[in-house]
Parts: structure tokens; sequence; C-alpha cells
């Protein structure tokens, strides 16, 4: 299990070799477009324009996110992390429209590639470098699941296919002579991207909107939670993450006829429990007496039953309030 210091060292390492990544392609594609001209050269290098100032963004948002809580940010600072993935959103999008207006003008415009081997190569070059960074971000995305470096290795990953796409256009243009697999190819890229973009922002979007854990998330705290033998039951589970911190809270039904510090052993008992599952969490256990009728807050998804993934959770909770 990932503790939050190793985290904490793994998101930095990756938001740093993102920026001297594509500091160091930014260099060749530069080179690379002076030497042949090639206007798909060109978008990459906007591209790496564009990769650079996400991943400075990301850089100082997962800085951000890791401060600890403050006198003034008592939920600490993880929001910063999905409104990066917002900010990495727009940046995907600005790359995918960069991308179509270089594809429109290839279809207008064909234009001859000199020297399309210094190109070639340069691209070789850079697939090696980003193909080396997405394993590694990948493998804290892993470990840490922070939707920051997530977004930043989706950015990425397209430009993984961008390079590919235009040493086929190089290939293809130099040896065959067919103009039109430069734009093709750019077309074919920029429908990837967006979609990629839609679906980063909707997992910033859903972080930022407090959006419940999955179910099988809630149903495991639930099983947590009643496996220790005087927790008769639990109602108004909440739960929510921001960047690395996940917060739950539920109120704890107990036996009407115990003590107040029996009440707080078993609660700090199921404290410890969950935190063995979800480590660094910030719980919050309210103790009732189980006969204690109160209106309760639980499953808001009861306000729309027809929410797929939700009726085992409900059933079970109809089941119990009688």
């Amino acid at each position: 299990m990932t503790t939050r210091e190793d985290a904490a060292r793994l998101m930095r390492l990756a938001t740093n070799a993102a920026v001297a990544a594509a500091v160091i392609m930014i260099g060749l594609k530069f080179y690379a477009y002076l030497a042949t001209g090639s206007v798909s050269l060109l978008s990459t290098l906007f591209d790496s324009a564009l990769d650079i100032a996400a991943s400075l963004v990301n850089l100082l948002a997962v800085r951000h996110a890791l401060m600890p809580a403050d006198a003034e940010h008592r939920f600490g600072h993880g929001k910063a992390e999905p409104l990066a993935g917002l900010v990495q959103v727009a940046f995907i999008l600005g790359s995918s429209l960069l991308l179509l207006m270089e594809v429109y003008d290839h279809f207008r415009h064909p234009k001859p590639v000199e020297n399309p081997e210094i190109g070639i190569g340069i691209m070789v070059l850079s697939i090696v470098i980003t193909g080396g960074l997405i394993l590694l971000q990948r493998h804290v995305v892993k470990r840490t699941g922070s939707i920051a470096v997530s977004a930043d290795s989706a950015h990425y990953s397209s430009d993984f296919l961008v390079n590919f796409s235009v040493i086929a256009a190089l290939v293809i243009s130099a040896e065959f002579g067919i103009w039109w697999t430069d734009p093709l190819f750019g077309l074919l890229v920029a429908i990837y991207i967006a979609y990629t973009a839609i679906r980063i922002g909707r997992q910033s979007f859903d972080m930022l909107m407090d959006r419940e854990m999955s179910d099988s998330e809630r149903a495991r705290i639930m099983e947590i939670v009643k496996r220790h033998p005087q927790a008769l039951n639990l109602h108004d589970l909440r739960t929510r993450a921001a960047g690395q911190d996940v917060f739950i809270q539920f109120h704890l039904e107990l036996p009407d006829d115990i003590s107040l510090m029996a009440a707080h052993v078993i609660s700090d008992a199921v404290e410890a429990a969950l935190q063995t599952e979800f480590p660094g969490a910030e719980i919050i256990i309210h103790q009732d007496p189980h006969a204690v009728v109160e209106r309760r807050q639980d499953l808001r998804a009861r306000m729309d039953q027809s929410r797929p993934g939700r009726s085992a959770l409900l059933a079970a909770d109809e089941a119990r309030d009688g």
C-alpha cells in the first residue's frame, strides 16, 4: 500500500520528469523543423510548447495539492489537483484545435518536405523520450491514483500517436509522394485527443463536485464497519475525494445500553480497521443508539432511483430502514 509520503515523492518525480522531457523535445523539434520545413513537424513543435505549459501547471498544482491542511484550508488543498486536470483539458483541446487547423491547411496547400531523414530521426528520438515518460507516469498513477498525473499522461500519450503519425507521413510522402497521408493521420489523432480531453474532464469535474466514491468502495466500507461484533449498523455514509485526500463519514449504530467510553472504544476500532483499507483517509464517525429513530440523509440516490448501479445499495438500505 502506497503511503502519502511515497505518493508525494512519486507525483513530484512524474511532474519534474514531464517538464524536463517537454524542454528537450521542444529543442529537438525546433531543429527538425528548421531542417525539413515540415508543417506536420511544426504542429508537433506547437504541441510540445503546450506540453511544457501544461506540465508547469501540473507541477505547481501537485505541489500545492500535497500541502497539508492549515487554518484556512481545514480539508487540505487536494482540489488543486482536479483543477489542474481541467486546465490540462483546455491544453489538450487546444492541441486538438491546432492540429485540425494544420490538417485543413495541408489539404488546401500541400507542401513538399525537405531532408525527411532528419525529421524521422528526431521523431524517433521523441518517441523514445515520450514512451519512457508515459511508462513512468502510468506507474505513478497506478500507485497514487493522481488525476493531474493521469491527465498529463493522457496528453503525452496523444503526443506519442502524433509522433508516429508524423513519421508515417514523412515516410509515405518522401517514398511514395502521397501528400494526403499527412493530413489524414493528423485528423485521426485530433479526434483521439478530443476524446481523451472529455474523459479527463469528466473525472476532474466529478472530484470537484464531491462525487461519491465508487459503489464497490462504499460496499467495502460497510463490510468493514459491520465486521465489528458491536457495530449493529451504519447509516448516512458519505464519501468524497480531493486529490490524494479521502473523506469518509457516517453514523455508527451501537447497542443502546453501553457507556460513552465503550462507544468511543468501538468507534476507534472501526476507524482503525478502515484506515487499514483506506490509509490516510479522514474518517468522522457519529455514534447513535440503535433504537433511536432520526431523520436520515442516507443514500441521496433515493431521489433518483433510476440511476444504474445503485439498486443493491438502495435495497439493502431500505430493508434496514423498514
